[in-house]
Order: C-alpha cells, then sequence, then structure tokens
C-alpha cells in the first residue's frame, strides 16, 4: 500500500510552522494512542501513521529532503536517512504526549532550580499558651548555604562546568524499543554540572551544616497537630537552589484540670452529697480565672454543667467554645462512729419514706424484678 502524504496525514499545509506540525501531532497522538484505544488495530496504525509523519517533519533535513523527494527522499533502503529520537525528534514531542495522556509530565524536566528539602519541628505547648497564643524561640538543626564557596560548591577560584554526559542538561535520553525514555543523568545527578574541584568546606554540597534560632509567633487558639509554616526556614537547596519550608508542628501538654475536645473545655469536680442533695454555689476554675457556679437542689452525680463562652475562641476565626463541667459526689472517707450512726440514720429515715426520696432506685428494683421474672417464666 503505498504511503500517504505526511502533510495529509497530520493535516496540515505544506508551509506549515514546527509549532503548527507539533500541535498536529500531539491531537492525534492523544486521539489515537494505543493505550486510549485497546485492541483497536486501526486507531494503532493511524497512531504509527502520525508517529512516522511527525519524526520527518518536525526534524528540518528529514523535511526539506521529503519536500524535494518525496517518500524516496527519507527512504532508509534508499539511502534516504531513517528515524532517530535525537533533540527536537519524535522523543522530545512524545515526552509531553505521554505526560498529557497519563498526567505525569512525562520526560518533561522542570526549569525551576533545585529546592531544598522541608524540616518539622514538634512544639510542645502548655494548654494556657495555645489558647492565648504566644511567642517562642526555638533552635532548628538545619543545612544553610557554604560561605566559603557562597553556594556553588566549587573550592574558591575555580568554577563548575557542564557535564560531559548529558552536555549540561541534567538528563540523558534513552531508547527502550518503540518509547524513547529520558531520565536524570547518573554523572550530575539533574544539575547539568560538574565539579572538578569541590569546596573544602562543604565538599562540593554547596551546604553546611548548622543551627539557627528562630522566633514562632503562635496565634491563640491552636490546638493538636495544627502546623505553623515558616517559608524558606528549611534545609538550603544547595547549588544555589531554593530552600525548603520548616513546618511546625503544636503538641499540647497534658492539662491538670483541663482537657481539651476542638474549641471547648472539660473538667471535672467532687463535691459532697449535701451540696448536691440542698444545692448550693461552688467555685471551679476556668482558664480566665475563677466562675461561681449555681448547683441546685436534688442534683445527681456527673450532671453536667454547661459555662457559655468559657472554651477556646476558634484559630480561624469564629466563635468561643462552652466549657463542660461534670459534678460527681465525693464518699466521704475515715468517718468517726458518731458520723457513721448519723448517715445510717439519715439512711433509715430516706428508706422510711419509699421512691418519694429515691424514685431512680424504685425504678431500678421495678426493673431489675421484671428481669426475674422473665426469666423464671
Amino acid at each position: 500500500m503505498a504511503k500517504r502524504d505526511y502533510y495529509d496525514v497530520l493535516g496540515v499545509e505544506r508551509n506549515a510552522s514546527d509549532g503548527d506540525v507539533k500541535k498536529a501531532y500531539r491531537r492525534l497522538a492523544m486521539k489515537y494512542h494505543p493505550d486510549r484505544n485497546p485492541d483497536d488495530a486501526a486507531a494503532e496504525r493511524q497512531f504509527k501513521e502520525a508517529k512516522e509523519a511527525y519524526e520527518i517533519l518536525s526534524d528540518p533535513q528529514k523535511r526539506a529532503a521529503y519536500d524535494q523527494f518525496g517518500h524516496a527522499g527519507v527512504d532508509p533502503s534508499t539511502g534516504g536517512g531513517g528515524f532517530h529520537a535525537g533533540p527536537g525528534g519524535f522523543g522530545d514531542i512524545f515526552g509531553d504526549i505521554f505526560g498529557d495522556i497519563f498526567g505525569g509530565g512525562g520526560g518533561r524536566r522542570s526549569s525551576g532550580r533545585p529546592r531544598g528539602a522541608d524540616l518539622r519541628y514538634n512544639l510542645e505547648l502548655s494548654l494556657e499558651d495555645a489558647v492565648r497564643g504566644t511567642e517562642v524561640k526555638i533552635r532548628v538543626p538545619t543545612s544553610v548555604l557554604c560561605s566559603n564557596c557562597d553556594g556553588s560548591g566549587a573550592a574558591p577560584g575555580t568554577s563548575a562546568t557542564n557535564c560531559g554526559t548529558c552536555g549540561g542538561a541534567g538528563q540523558v535520553r534513552m531508547q527502550q524499543g518503540f518509547f524513547s525514555v529520558q531520565q536524570t543523568c547518573p554523572s550530575c545527578r539533574g544539575s547539568g554540572q560538574v565539579i572538578e574541584t569541590p569546596c573544602s568546606e562543604c565538599r562540593g554540597s554547596g551546604a553546611v551544616k548548622e543551627s539557627k534560632t528562630l522566633s514562632v509567633k503562635v496565634p491563640a487558639g491552636v490546638d493538636e497537630g495544627d502546623q505553623i509554616r515558616l517559608t524558606g526556614e528549611g534545609e538550603t537547596g544547595g547549588r544555589g537552589g531554593v530552600p525548603g519550608d520548616l513546618y511546625v508542628q503544636m503538641h499540647l501538654k497534658p492539662h491538670p484540670i483541663f482537657t481539651r475536645d476542638g474549641n471547648d473545655l472539660y473538667c471535672e469536680m467532687p463535691v459532697s452529697f449535701a451540696t448536691l442533695a440542698l444545692g448550693g454555689d461552688l467555685e471551679i476554675p476556668t482558664l480566665d480565672g475563677r466562675a461561681r457556679l449555681k448547683i441546685p437542689a436534688e442534683s445527681q452525680t456527673e450532671r453536667v454543667f454547661r459555662l457559655r463562652g468559657k472554651g477556646v475562641k476558634n484559630v480561624r476565626g469564629g466563635g468561643v467554645g462552652d466549657l463542660y463541667c461534670k459534678v460527681t459526689v465525693e464518699t466521704p472517707v475515715k468517718l468517726s462512729k458518731q458520723q457513721k450512726s448519723m448517715i445510717q440514720e439519715l439512711d433509715r429515715s430516706i428508706n422510711a419514706g419509699g421512691n418519694r426520696h429515691n424514685p431512680r432506685e424504685q425504678s431500678w428494683t421495678s426493673k431489675l424484678k421484671s428481669f426475674f421474672d422473665d426469666i423464671v417464666t
């Protein structure tokens, strides 16, 4: 079967620019790629046809030969050349196409400078400092630009040279059958340069280990696990690279009175039987000082009282949480004979009143009797 005209294959005019040729091939490669058209022989043929056309028309010498002699000018069997994956050829565009199809960027190389590693610092805070906010100084071990070589990695008076393996590109291209794969250069590790005479201080890395003291402003309301990012305070990129960031992560120390859940605080207060039975005023702690809590008469143990607005202000804005105080009856200990006698007398007096004084106990007794009756029957 006679080959179709390469310009017709790509759907471009004979005077189409290199950009138009590339754009046309990208469109066809996206449409007919085998991974997008599994088990479709027709699509595979069209993909290979478009690939062959682009291989010729993207190379200035091959395109000139094709324009003058047609297919004979680029046919290997007639001495007209052959396929290759050199700069500007199929390998370059396929890297872009591969990235567009699979979302990975293919073999494209980042044009940005190397970036240093991010660091994390665990900062322990008291509950009070987390709620009110504070400013603390931390000492962080990190790497900084070497002052001896100004971060170049080369000894003073010398400089880095282009890598002989990749020619300064930082990447090398490897042909693996149908695919042209671009990889990080093993000689320069992607930097594109080699250092013949490394700096004696940093040994060619462009960075040295050092500790630095930083001031961290902790906003009011931070919670366990919250992070503060200090831009550019991480590891240096080395050799003129961009430094990483420092993430300061909050960890709250246990508090002797309060526990925290989001914006709310919780505490537990032991009170006497008399206070719960007869009612009274209770002084409870808050992070702002003391507060008075009125206990109604006949309150039950483990009742929870809510103090609105006595919690934590949300660090991201909004209202203030609440304080929940649970009161629990404390059983008296080390009683005297007289005290025991008085309690026994009180107990007899209460029991004589029946379920009028102990409604919960009477209800429980009824449920228990019904439960055992069901088992027997």
